[in-house]
């Protein structure tokens, strides 16, 4: 669950001094290794030099990751089976890495071919008429990897090839593989071939694959071409597949060697760590505001209201944390135009921590509103969310309100973990004098600010949330509204939201 660098971009260059005949490859030393050997060797020194084996990967230091090892030093093909957005097709992408990054090629070969190991008779030929004068090219590792979604109108041509009636016209015999159009699988020989959401794949056209699993050769209109492809095969699949959009068959299952299971962030920690690597951010997003989008994440996965099988994908809390960055930023440019506050930024001059001499806000100078991310923008996710979470069937016309239930909860929950013992007696006292506190999506961090004035405990209540001793204006209010907002939903502040969408705490809950 991880960020790699994608398998499709532009290739670097050969470094200058790769052999360039088949002679100087041999004078290198260089010895044939298939792919297998090739990512056994690459997973063994990285294990023995301490290096990262999968750079990027969150969560399955001590799950999924000793059983995607084991499968590779054995040799095994896998499947990695989990639910939506568990990062499957990440972890296999990671696996380009422990290849070479560079390797020898006859050049113009579609298959790959090593120019020491030659596999079609065309091929062969050359190497033998040009001996050691043959010239040869190297592969980057990231030009090494195929990768096909299994959907319904697959065909065994896309995968496997098919003849090509030209080259039949234009006099070659079946069964020579020179007519063929060979399809991705073989045209990924030497190197890595993922399947995604393998049981979409037609029955019959999983079948093409058993060939390729076990005996390592190919079959196209009933012609045999002993191809002996060198592949590593990896498939992903959801658990729910096996019996409702389709299934693997039991025998392609049975020649996969490995079948790890995927899963979610097992603890809170690893689901932030992952929102923190992957969300792109477009506004400065606070750790407790990331920590209730976290738990909000979790909150889903495990409510009754929502289907199981299908899970929660990791993308939800990383599309919510983009979706409330965006609010901040949203806010921030409407402040800034003709109906903004001039003045936005500004720091009031009663708005001062903890009751002391130094100010929450820094210095008192007009400045744009920067944009920063307040737990009251993450209303908005849960109705742009929705549709990324499946409910089940008594829950129609309930969503959101079931959404808005649980980042409540998760809210709450995070108030509690930052907050307890804290004293804010202060803030409860303010409103018990009859102030109403006003925040909301265009409410600026001055305004908000200017309203609540010297409270005592804020200053602890900000450092606690890790807003650090000097905050900005709008690092002050994300602050004081969090605060405000916890201490309506653990009942000691009342709520209420007003036509034009503005929220005021104030009174009893």
């Amino acid at each position: 669950m991880g960020r790699v660098t994608a398998p499709n971009q532009a290739l670097p260059v050969p470094p200058a001094d790769l052999p360039g005949t088949l002679g100087a490859l041999r004078a290198a030393g260089h010895r044939y290794q298939t792919v297998k050997q090739e990512l056994r060797h690459n997973l063994l020194a990285r294990m023995r030099s301490g290096e990262d084996r999968f750079p990027g990967i969150v969560g399955y230091d001590d799950s999924v990751l000793p059983e995607v090892e084991r499968a590779l030093l054995a040799g095994h093909d896998m499947v990695l089976l989990g639910e939506r957005g568990q990062g499957k097709t990440r972890l296999i992408r990671a696996l380009v890495t422990l290849l070479d990054e560079w390797t020898p090629v006859l050049p113009g070969s579609v298959l790959n071919e090593h120019p020491l190991h030659p596999l079609t008779p065309a091929s062969r030929a050359l190497v033998t008429e040009a001996g050691d004068d043959l010239p040869i090219g190297w592969l980057h590792r990231t030009m090494r990897y195929g990768e096909k979604l299994a959907t319904p109108d697959t065909s065994v041509g896309d995968l496997i090839g098919d003849v090509d009636p030209i080259r039949i016209a234009q006099g070659r015999t079946l069964g020579d593989p020179e007519t063929i159009h060979f399809g991705l699988v073989p045209r990924t020989n030497r190197g890595i071939f993922a399947v995604n959401e393998l049981p979409d794949l037609a029955e019959r056209i999983q079948v093409a694959l058993l060939n390729v699993l076990e005996e390592r050769d190919i079959q196209v209109r009933g012609y045999q071409l002993r191809l002996p492809l060198d592949l590593f095969l990896v498939a992903s699949a959801n658990p729910e597949d096996y019996t409702n959009r389709g299934r693997i068959i039991t025998p392609l299952k049975d020649r996969f060697g490995a079948e790890v299971r995927t899963h979610y962030p097992v603890d809170l920690e690893l689901e932030l760590a992952l929102i923190r690597q992957e969300a792109d951010l477009v506004a400065e997003v606070p750790e407790h505001v990331l920590e209730v989008l976290a738990r909000f994440a979790r909150a889903v996965r495990e409510s009754p209201s929502v289907d199981p099988r299908s899970g929660v994908s990791a993308r939800f809390a990383i599309a919510a944390a983009e979706t409330v960055a965006a609010a901040a930023l949203r806010r921030a440019g409407l402040l800034a135009g003709p109906a903004g506050s001039p003045a936005a930024g500004s720091a009031p001059a009663g708005a001062q921590r903890g009751g002391g001499s130094a100010s929450a806000v820094g210095d008192a100078t007009v400045r744009p509103e920067s944009p920063v991310a307040r737990v009251g923008d993450a209303v908005s996710v849960t109705s742009t969310l929705r549709g990324k979470v499946e409910f089940e069937s008594g829950e129609e016309g309930r969503e959101i309100e079931v959404l808005a239930h649980l980042l409540r909860a998760a809210t709450a929950e995070t108030f509690r973990a930052r907050l307890a013992g804290l004293d804010l007696s202060g803030f409860t006292a303010l409103v018990a004098e009859g102030a109403m506190i006003e925040t909301g999506e265009l409410v600026s961090s001055a305004e908000l600010l200017s309203q609540v004035g010297t409270v005592p405990g804020l200053a602890k209540a900000l450092d606690r949330l890790g807003l650090g001793d000097a905050p900005t204006p709008e690092q002050a209010a994300a602050g004081v509204e969090f605060v405000l907002e916890g201490l309506h939903l653990t009942r000691r502040l009342g709520k209420d939201v007003t036509d034009s969408g503005r929220t005021v705490y104030g009174g009893r809950s």
